[in-house]
């Protein structure tokens, strides 16, 4: 009885983890270049590129995360319904007070996230002014 139960609980919380990895990778696949740009500027430092090597390569890596962005919309809603079945599971595992210090840390993910959204959209939207590079 006791290794079913124990069993049990590595299951949901294998389901967990990958409903965590695939999530973070849907999350920076969607999110696009913005989430990247930091580490995009260390490597063009890195490898001293010119400002028309910046330009083509912004052109290239914008061009490959709109297709990486086209082949997971269709995938989005799966990842999205296994990531709230295994949170549903962690879920019943916890006891109460456990419960309301994870939703409380979700919120705040939640939060930061919709301020990171918000800033990537109000770049995004000053960039489109200026270039014409943009995902259909």
């Amino acid at each position: 009885m006791q290794r079913s139960k124990q069993q049990a609980l590595m299951f949901i919380l294998g389901a967990v983890l990958v409903g965590g990895v695939l999530g973070v990778s849907a999350d920076r696949v969607s999110q696009g270049k913005q989430k990247h740009w930091p580490t995009r500027m260390l490597m063009y430092n890195d490898l001293d590129l010119s400002e028309a090597q910046r330009s083509t390569m912004d052109s290239l890596l914008d061009d490959r995360n709109c297709q990486i962005s086209a082949v997971m919309k269709p995938v989005r809603p799966q990842l999205d319904s296994i990531r709230k079945a295994a949170h549903q599971q962690v879920l019943a595992l916890l006891e109460p007070a456990q419960r309301e210090k994870l939703e409380l840390r979700r919120a705040e993910e939640q939060r930061k996230d919709s301020l990171q959204r918000a800033r990537r959209d109000s770049i995004q939207a000053t960039k489109a002014t200026k270039t014409t590079t943009a995902c259909n």
